[in-house]
């Protein structure tokens, strides 16, 4: 029986993969979709229950770079995954026996290759595809995969998977101008066993794996409230508590939360920004409800994105 589960959005290997439902395109949209393209997100997809893999990462945003370790291995119907932290404060997060059977709902969509033709372009109605030769990345041959947005909502994305395995050996995520706004990709891999979990870490995360179906862990709102204006092709990725904190929102590449806070006094006019490579926090105080709150917006979107979205909360009716 399959399960649907959130994405980890903060992995590294598994962060650009998430859900957005297929909505039927209109004909000239369709018929400029790139089959070949969403054939290889297909076989990206279903790399991460196939390949089982050890290698080291460079995770460039800005002036920072961050080197991780990274392990899939594959046994009994489950995967397993680690990523260590191998500079700075040495840090691991581990997600032990993953069923390979869960289907993430980003899964889902990056699977429409083969109905493209029946006009369920999914993606392809909201970015434009084209694949091409790519370059040797860790040794592997890769094969190039340009993703561009067909609005100013969301970014665009240079992906470069392995031609054997279909696995991400790079991935770029693209502002304005084609300016690489954050980068990851392998130094090194190899398709052997991987290797154990490091020991002596200063800290362990154990990656957690709700139901999408949970309640939303943390404070209730006192009045419900819902987001009034989403860019064409973002949907939630769970059934939200209409009083509970959180939203999370994504259209297959790009994911975005949006958090509620009451406020026991009204704040200053103004908004906060913060920014590290392509994810953003934005903050605002608003009324809901003739009630103070703070609302903030973090993900993979543009600051208007995030500002609109912002500005759309609204009580719900």
């Amino acid at each position: 029986m399959k399960c649907v589960a959130r994405q980890l959005a903060s992995s590294v290997v598994c962060g650009l993969l998430f859900w957005a439902g297929g909505v039927a395109a209109q004909g000239p949209v369709c018929s400029e979709a790139d089959a070949e393209a969403l054939q290889w997100l297909a076989r990206t997809v279903k790399s991460r229950s196939e390949v089982a893999y050890q290698g080291v990462v460079t995770l460039q945003r800005g002036d920072d770079m961050q080197v991780v370790q990274v392990a899939r291995s594959l046994a009994d119907g489950y995967s397993s995954e680690h990523l260590t932290r191998l500079t700075g404060q040495g840090a691991q997060v581990v997600r032990p026996h993953h069923p390979l059977n869960c289907t993430h709902p980003g899964e889902q969509l990056l699977t429409l290759g083969d109905r493209v033709e029946a006009g369920d372009c999914g993606l392809a109605r909201y970015y434009r595809f084209e694949v091409g030769p790519g370059e040797r990345i860790a040794g592997r041959q890769s094969v190039k995969l340009e993703i561009q947005p067909r609005d100013m909502y969301r970014y665009g994305f240079l992906l470069e998977l392995d031609q054997d395995t279909a696995l991400m050996l790079r991935a770029s995520t693209l502002g304005r101008g084609g300016k690489i706004l954050e980068r990851f990709q392998f130094a090194d891999l190899s398709y052997d066993e991987p290797l154990e979990p490091r020991s002596g870490m200063d800290t362990v995360h154990p990656a957690a794996h709700p139901h999408p179906d949970d309640p939303t862990a943390g404070a209730r709102l006192s009045v419900p409230w819902i987001v009034s204006w989403l860019p064409n092709g973002f949907t939630a990725t769970d059934a939200a508590d209409p009083e509970g904190p959180r939203r999370t929102y994504t259209d297959g590449l790009a994911v975005f939360s949006v958090f509620l806070e009451q406020l026991p006094r009204e704040l200053r006019p103004g908004e906060g920004l913060a920014r590290l490579g392509s994810s953003l926090s934005y903050t605002r105080g608003m009324h809901l409800a003739d009630q103070p709150v703070l609302v903030t917006v973090i993900g993979e979107v543009p600051v208007n994105t995030a500002r609109m979205v912002a500005d759309s909360i609204r009580v719900a009716r």
